[in-house]
């Protein structure tokens, strides 16, 4: 195992910033897997306007959920959303980012 994926695991593993939640592949069983939830607000450029958008992002690990795909399910404490757009890889290939949306 790297320094970065125990660095990785360890931040997952950390309660104050890691989330268990439940992955549901689109027809598959429920995975109980460990999420970072980034649940960041982002500004948008539209010409001259900037738009405020609430946005819901959080951290997979690649070991946990392997294939992330638009309309998979995630459950994070009793809330329920659907995965929206492509999922984004680090660099290390260790962490999955996924934007979510209320299912």
């Amino acid at each position: 195992m790297s320094a970065f994926a125990a660095a990785v695991g360890a931040l997952f593993a950390d309660p104050n910033i890691g989330w268990d939640a439940v992955y549901i592949a689109d027809g598959g069983a429920p995975v109980l897997v460990r999420v970072v939830a980034r649940r960041a607000d982002t500004v948008t450029d539209f010409g001259d306007a900037r738009l405020w958008s609430e946005t819901t992002r959080i951290d997979l690990r690649v070991a946990e959920v392997a294939n992330p795909r638009p309309g998979d399910r995630i459950e994070i404490d009793g809330e329920a959303f659907l995965i929206q757009g492509e999922p984004v890889r680090d660099r290390e290939r260790l962490v999955w980012t996924v934007d979510l949306r209320p299912a």
